[in-house]
């Protein structure tokens, strides 16, 4: 009996990792697709001319998954730490900013057949791999999320093996190495200007 009690003790601690990652999973694959649905849903059809409403909406449910703190801070690199809170405040603000108007660039992406590949759950950490297909072109996707309190987060966007986040880091890492700090953020605070005029 003692034997048949260890025995089942030890499978449960053995399970429960695996049972606790395959919720996350579910979890982040459902938070997902609700948000994929729910753009489908306000986009329409090919063509529809959007209201400032319309737009502000897809706006929000497009970006309010992700971490612009977490990405801002990978796009700095060191800088981050080095430059005053103020300005810590201020480039992430910008930078979000730019990255939500960004996205409403190309809307006929979010019309894409998306497939879940795979979703891997380490800790407070996930990676989703996905393929999204657009008029009979594959294209692969892959998110990196953190768990936020309760909530997943997006903290980098790979689209055909391309970093967002290590990509706007090669772009800020040269301004600042060519001109400094102080003319990227201005680089920036121009681009917001535009989005919010």
């Amino acid at each position: 009996m003692y034997r048949l009690f260890v025995s089942i003790i030890f499978i449960i601690v053995w399970l429960a990792p695996s049972l606790a990652s395959q919720a996350a999973s579910d979890e982040i694959r459902r938070m997902l697709e609700d948000r994929d649905e729910e753009i489908k849903e306000l986009l329409g059809p090919s063509g529809t001319e959007y209201t400032q409403e319309q737009r502000d909406q897809l706006k929000d449910i497009i970006n309010d998954v992700i971490d612009y703190q977490a990405m801002a801070e990978f796009a700095l690199g060191n800088t981050f730490n080095e430059i005053s809170t103020e300005q810590q405040e201020e480039f992430v603000s910008l930078f979000a900013t730019i990255i939500r108007d960004n996205s409403l660039n190309r809307l006929d992406i979010y019309r894409a057949d998306v497939t879940y590949e795979e979703i891997t759950v380490d800790g407070n950490s996930a990676i989703v791999r996905t393929i999204a297909e657009l008029e009979k072109v594959r294209t692969p996707v892959d998110y990196a999320l953190e768990l936020r309190g309760n909530q997943w987060m997006i903290i980098d966007m790979t689209i055909d093996d391309v970093s967002t986040a290590e990509s706007y880091n090669r772009q800020f890492q040269s301004i600042i190495r060519q001109r400094g700090f102080d003319a990227l953020l201005q680089s920036l605070q121009r681009r917001a200007a535009r989005v919010t005029t």
